[in-house]
Formats: structure tokens, C-alpha cells, sequence
């Protein structure tokens, strides 16, 4: 019996060898075509960089990452069906993505049947922090991660600065119908009713609508003394050009989603004196960390005119592998329960390109950025500058 283990010992030794050295499979998930192609990709692109610099330096215990990805193509369904493959056939410790809020709700009931920790890196619709408890109320482990500026703190920069600060009383609201343009809307109204305030108009527009005039003319009509966008790139472009097309020059305010090279496109100087909510801009790079993150993306994927398509959505792709990274060092180990609870209690400092990442989460809170992290920015001249300058 002795002699039979120790002739298995070499066998054991062996495999233990060649499973320390298989790589770290992490899934990305996102839309690499259509309309929201300019966030997916560029949420993609700034995932690739971290795992090339990460490998670069040796991997996480001695292994490499992998990334597996998937173009959910924006579709709800898809993005459902992509990440159970994820989960289940493609065997990933972890996910991270989802840039479209419906995709993103449509898809995370897996990651926390399954128990395997997605960060959700850019969608902002969903409140992640509601998922501690499921659809009965019940105490259920929290698989679900943010690091985007969510809806919540977007919503409060743009009408902090509208009416706070800027004094505007009767607000339009055009939002698309999709489940994060209605969800943004209604975060919008949550916030004027706090100031006491009720939209003098609200309309909304399908996805591909090329025609916004019927609303704009519509909201000024109403009176309304400004204007405030939630929907996608192209889209606002039309709300943009529609907006000159009546004469009809009101201050237009939207989210993040402003920044997208495709409503910048697309609008043209119709877009320019544009508001928006933001977390990262490019053009006011401050820390070394963010110079060399952006002349790494420019050298490694030459975006036109050096500017990234979706510069926010790049940056926090690339700082949810290397939050991954930190927690699975901190665990000793790939698997998801332990990267989840690194995650709840990861130790020192992470500095990442949105933000240096100190105890991001807790095992009550998994939002990473709160209301500090919200700035306004403007187009100007075609690219995102800080709406101070």
C-alpha cells in the first residue's frame, strides 16, 4: 500500500506543476459591434493593456492571464446567453463588462447563481448593492462588483449643476426607452424632486430614431430653459442636430455616455458646449499613472487623433483586471468564492486610472466610486475638456 502512494507522488507532483502554470481565465463581456461599439471596445482594449503589462511582469502567482471575450452585440439576450457560457463551459474565475444597462440586467441573475464575482466596469443603471438581497427579500451572497460612475451620482452631478448652480427651474428630459435611458430619467426626476422641481416636459425616442424634432419642439414649447439627454451615442447626435435644425439653443446636459466618439462624430459642432457627467477625461490626465495609461492605449491601438473612443469606459476596463489581480494575490488563490472575499477586503492601495483604489469595497458595499468621483465636462473643440475650463 505504502509503495502504491509513492509511485502516485511523481503523477501528483506533476499535475500540481501543470495547474499552477494553466492561465487565469477572466471573461469580457461587452459590445464589440453596433452602436455601443465605441464604449465595448474601448472597455476591451483597456482590459487587454492590464493583462499585457500584468503578464509582462510574471502573472499572479506565477500564472497568466487569459481573457476570454464575448460580443454581446448590446442585445439582452445575447449578453444572458454569453455569460452563462462564460460561467459554465468556459470555466472563468471571474467576469467583468457589461456596458448596456439591459444587457447588464438581463444577464447578472448567473454570476450570482453560479457564485462567481463580475465587476460590472461601465454599465450604470444597475445599483449593484440591491442585488445583497434576492427577489424575496432574502439575505443572498453578493457576487456583483461596481466600478462605474453610477446613475445615481450621475444624475446629481448634471442637476447639481443645472440648478444648483446654474439656476434653471423648468427642465426637459428626453430619454430613450431602453431600460437605461428610463432608468435614468427616473433618477433625474428623483433628483429634481429633492429641489422641488417637476420636468416641464419628458419625452423619450426609440433606439435608430433619426428624428427628434417632434420632442425638441415639443419640450420648447413647454418653456423648458434647458435640456437633459439620457440614451447612446448616436442617438444624442440626433438630439444634437435636431436641437440646431428648430433654432432651439438652450444647454443641453447629458450622462457619460456624451463622450462617446460616435455622438462627438456625429453631432459636429452641433454637439459642441455639450454637458456631461464624468469620471475620467482624457485631456485632464493629471496623475503618471493615467499619462502612461493613455500613451499606452495611443501606442498600442492608435485611436484617430490620439483620442479614445470612449476614454472612461477604457479606463475602467483596465482597472477591473487589475482589481482582479490584487484580489487573487491577496487570496493565494483563482477561485471565486476566495476572489470575492479579497474583493470585500482587499489591502492597501490600487492605483488604477479612474481612481487609486483604497478598501474599494466592504462586505456591505460593493460601489467603488461615490459622489466625489462625478465631474462635469464639456465637448469642446471635438474632444471632452472639464466644464471648469
Amino acid at each position: 500500500m505504502f509503495k502504491h502512494l509513492l509511485s502516485l507522488l511523481p503523477v501528483v507532483a506533476v499535475a500540481t506543476a501543470v495547474s499552477a502554470q494553466e492561465p487565469i481565465k477572466i471573461g469580457i463581456i461587452g459590445p464589440f459591434t453596433g452602436g455601443s461599439s465605441p464604449m465595448g471596445v474601448s472597455m476591451r482594449d483597456g482590459a487587454r493593456l492590464a493583462a499585457k503589462e500584468i503578464n509582462a511582469s510574471g502573472g499572479v502567482l506565477g500564472r497568466k492571464i487569459e481573457l476570454v471575450e464575448r460580443d454581446d452585440t448590446a442585445t439582452n439576450e445575447r449578453g444572458a446567453q454569453l455569460t452563462q457560457e462564460l460561467i459554465e463551459s468556459q470555466k472563468v474565475v471571474a467576469i467583468a463588462g457589461f456596458i448596456n444597462t439591459g444587457v447588464a440586467k438581463a444577464s447578472v441573475r448567473y454570476p450570482l447563481e453560479k457564485k462567481v464575482p463580475c465587476i460590472i466596469n461601465v454599465a450604470t443603471g444597475i445599483i449593484v448593492n440591491e442585488y445583497f438581497k434576492d427577489a424575496d427579500g432574502k439575505d443572498q451572497d453578493n457576487y456583483l462588483f461596481s466600478i462605474s460612475l453610477n446613475d445615481t451620482i450621475q444624475s446629481d452631478v448634471i442637476v447639481s449643476e443645472a440648478v444648483d448652480k446654474k439656476g434653471y427651474k423648468k427642465i426637459a428630459i428626453l430619454a430613450d426607452d431602453t431600460n437605461y435611458g428610463q432608468s435614468g430619467r427616473g433618477f433625474v426626476e428623483s433628483e429634481l424632486k429633492k429641489r422641488n422641481i417637476t420636468a416641464v416636459y419628458t419625452g423619450k425616442f426609440k433606439i435608430k430614431d433619426t428624428d427628434m424634432t417632434p420632442q425638441l419642439q415639443e419640450a420648447r414649447a413647454a418653456g423648458a430653459e434647458c435640456l437633459i439627454v439620457y440614451g447612446i451615442g448616436p442617438e444624442n447626435a440626433q438630439i444634437a442636430n435636431g436641437r440646431k435644425k428648430i433654432g432651439w439653443n438652450v444647454p443641453m446636459y447629458g450622462s457619460w455616455t456624451m463622450s462617446m466618439s460616435n455622438y462627438i462624430d456625429n453631432a459636429g459642432p452641433n454637439g459642441e458646449g455639450t454637458f456631461l457627467a464624468q469620471a475620467f477625461i482624457q485631456d485632464a490626465a493629471k496623475s503618471d499613472k493615467q499619462k502612461k495609461f493613455i500613451a499606452d492605449y495611443q501606442k498600442e491601438y492608435k485611436p484617430e487623433e490620439g483620442r479614445i473612443p470612449s476614454a472612461m469606459s477604457a479606463a475602467q476596463g483596465y482597472d477591473s483586471v487589475y482589481l482582479y489581480a490584487a484580489a487573487i494575490k491577496q487570496a493565494g488563490k483563482a477561485e471565486p468564492a476566495a476572489i470575492r472575499d479579497a474583493l470585500e477586503s482587499l489591502k492597501g492601495s490600487i492605483e488604477g486610472v479612474s481612481t487609486t483604489y483604497n478598501n474599494p469595497f466592504s462586505k456591505t458595499d460593493h460601489i467603488a466610486l461615490k459622489r466625489p468621483a462625478g465631474q462635469l465636462g464639456m465637448i469642446k473643440d471635438g474632444r471632452i475638456a472639464p466644464a471648469s475650463k
